[in-house]
């Protein structure tokens, strides 16, 4: 089981939480902290000087660098997140120009324009990219499934579902989970990540029914109780802890 840490995300900042990290350095120095405590990868998001999201190269380039230095071979899984700011060109030049070893694609967001979609899975499949789809909806588990169809896409392909993103008070709900994995045509691997203070027990249900987990500051701040982390490694520590004590 793969626990991939997001201590960004695109939205939040230091007004939602003071241990937020938004700087590169900050993200840098929240990573190694968060694989200390039990991360075996990172779901990676870069924002500019302002603290908005961002999908420029060179700020990839420049995080993944410093991560590789003080990090060597721990993965590193960037996002092409459109953030309701990006359109799907600034997506497809994204991948191109900075070729990533992995990276998230929202299948809903991609779908904005079916050709650039084909030329983002191409470019991908020709250039050994791994891909993880994020899957929101049995809607968008239909999507990936006539993708598969045309052969664009394999059902070795990895997806995200995202729980609880619009759910009410953004609150994952695990009943939510069975209906999505139905709904799935084969695929290589699933992972979840869960909205809100449910994060941690959701996620441990996932973990029971053979998935992998992202857990972070992007998608909840807080514990089940609704106390805030001291900080993103916290949130990760617990977690680890919780799916190694559980009876196998």
């Amino acid at each position: 089981m793969t626990i991939m840490v997001s201590p960004t995300g695109s939205r939040l900042g230091k007004a939602d939480h003071p241990s937020l990290p938004i700087t590169i350095p900050e993200i840098v120095a929240a990573t190694v902290d968060c694989a200390a405590a039990g991360a075996d990868a990172l779901h990676l998001h870069v924002r500019t000087r302002d603290g908005q999201h961002s999908l420029d190269a060179g700020l990839y380039s420049e995080a993944i660098a410093e991560l590789d230095r003080v990090l060597p071979g721990f993965p590193i899984q960037i996002t092409t997140e459109a953030g309701g700011t990006f359109d799907t060109d600034t997506q497809l030049a994204l991948l191109k120009d900075l070729k990533p070893a992995w990276v998230s694609i929202s299948l809903r967001e991609a779908a904005r324009s079916e050709t650039n979609a084909q030329a983002m899975y191409e470019f991908c499949k020709a250039q050994g990219i791994t891909v993880q789809h994020i899957v929101y909806d049995p809607s968008d588990a239909q999507m990936l499934r006539r993708w598969q169809d045309r052969g664009v896409l394999s059902e070795q392909e990895s997806v995200i579902l995202v729980l609880g993103r619009y759910d009410t008070n953004q609150t994952a709900d695990i009943t939510n989970l069975d209906p999505l994995l139905q709904a799935l045509p084969p695929v290589g691997s699933w992972m979840v990540c869960a909205f809100g203070a449910t994060e941690h027990l959701v996620l441990a249900e996932a973990a029971k029914r053979g998935g992998d987990l992202r857990v972070g500051f992007e998608n909840s701040l807080t514990d089940s109780h609704g106390t805030p982390w001291a900080d993103c490694a916290a949130s990760v520590r617990a977690l680890r802890a919780r799916i190694e004590a559980r009876p196998c």
